[in-house]
């Protein structure tokens, strides 16, 4: 435990990549959103999708946690099973923090009545609806799962080359094409948005979790045979 102990601390290094860098992202992103809503006249509530941008971002640190800190661990004798475990739970401390921030925006926006603006970055009504907690295990498995798409996706590089990267990825963007075919085919859209509906955040955050291990589950006998 001591061995993946130091892996984070490996991994936390520089701090910038699981750190200040999303966290970056989210303050400018909240800073334009706000200039934007103060030059709209009055009329009702406003949203943005401007918070999804650190999320998107963590795909990004989960490549990077692989590419650029593998090759170091190697050579420092850390087995790939420790630096595995490792970089989960420094990407898991990282989704926390991200987390907080996301709920303590969300509390500042319902006490500012949205910043004065009636505008609200952090709190959709679908996600908050459920509650607090709800809405804390949504931020941090989508964060979660934007991480280990990143990391796996990199391990597919390392393992296999660009070549078989592309085409594995072409292969996933074909299947959800024909998901959608098949519901279209099937008039189903009407069931598949009432059971968002009837489900809530609660039952899309666990159907998201359930992916985020099977993901994180094919990426360990990739790294075992990964090139440093």
């Amino acid at each position: 435990m001591s061995r993946t102990v130091n892996v984070v601390r490996m991994q936390l290094v520089n701090k910038q990549t699981f750190g200040w860098v999303p966290l970056a992202i989210l303050v400018g992103a909240l800073a334009v959103t706000l200039a934007i809503w103060a030059m709209v006249p009055d009329g009702g509530a406003l949203y943005s999708g401007g918070a999804q941008a650190p999320f998107w971002y963590f795909a990004v640190i989960g490549v990077q946690a692989l590419t650029l800190t593998f090759p170091f661990s190697q050579a420092m004798s850390v087995t790939r099973r420790e630096f595995y475990l490792g970089t989960l739970l420094t990407a898991a401390l990282a989704a926390a923090v991200l987390t907080v921030v996301f709920l303590v925006g969300g509390f500042v926006e319902q006490a500012t009545d949205g910043w004065g603006m009636n505008g609200y970055f952090f709190t959709f009504p679908w996600i908050w609806d459920a509650g607090a907690p709800v809405a804390a295990a949504f931020y941090f498995v989508l964060s979660m799962l934007s991480f280990v798409a990143g990391f796996t996706g990199a391990t597919l590089y390392k393992r296999f080359g660009a070549f078989w990267l592309v085409v594995v990825s072409v292969g996933l963007v074909l299947v959800l094409i024909a998901a959608a075919w098949l519901v279209t085919r099937a008039g189903a859209w009407s069931d598949v948005m009432g059971w968002l509906l009837t489900s809530g955040v609660g039952g899309l955050t666990a159907v998201l979790a359930g992916i985020t291990v099977v993901v994180a589950l094919v990426a360990f006998p990739l790294l075992r045979r990964a090139v440093p």
